[in-house]
């Protein structure tokens, strides 16, 4: 029986380690779903998803859930709910990456929701004081995050101080698809040598 030839092997090996995650959780989906359904409804373009907003998110999510200090209560029906900035959340930005140039023009939307019931959590954004962000067609990138009853969005500007950008790791900056890619190349090649010897 004839093997399948080395490159072929280390190909596949190759999309599998350098494939990005893929983020499936329901409640987040079923929000992104609702907010770009509302979103088309008024005319306005759908959000794209962005991976450090998603990172964040999640972060302030969790933070949010493990504070025994933050009550589950709806802040986006309190009076003072104007969004937070995400300078309020210094912990989230460090342990994303996030270079803190590319924040100020981003919004971070908490809301406590028992059993995080979509259609709730999704009139928390459309029918509350968060309307009025959702609904402003500056902001083009979202992230969502979700621990137990609080889900989190995080609205950024498509602008040079929106965009969330990743700081570069180390002294040396890979681009945006990092070492792995070079790596990869630097595999192949290795390959092909061996096979023309």
């Amino acid at each position: 029986m004839k093997q399948p030839p080395r490159f072929f092997s280390v190909l596949v090996l190759a999309v599998f380690l350098l494939s990005h995650p893929v983020y499936s959780d329901d409640e987040e989906d079923n929000l992104l779903q609702g907010l770009n359904t509302f979103r088309k409804s008024v005319s306005l373009p759908e959000f794209v998803k962005n991976k450090n907003a998603h990172c964040l998110a999640n972060k302030i999510a969790g933070d949010l859930d493990g504070d025994s200090n933050q009550p589950c209560t709806n802040p986006s029906s309190s009076r003072v709910s104007n969004g937070t900035k995400l300078s309020d959340y210094p912990k989230a930005i460090s342990k994303c990456n996030i270079n803190s140039n590319t924040t100020s023009d981003v919004v971070v939307l908490p809301v406590c929701v028992p059993n995080l019931v979509p259609t709730l959590v999704l009139t928390n954004f459309t029918l509350t004081r968060y309307y009025r962000f959702v609904n402003d067609s500056r902001f083009a990138e979202i992230g969502l995050g979700s621990e137990d009853d609080w889900m989190v969005v995080v609205l950024s500007f498509n602008t040079t101080t929106g965009r969330l950008v990743s700081l570069a790791n180390g002294a040396y900056s890979y681009g945006k698809h990092g070492l792995s890619y070079y790596m990869l190349f630097l595999l192949l090649a290795v390959v092909i040598r061996l096979n023309l010897v």
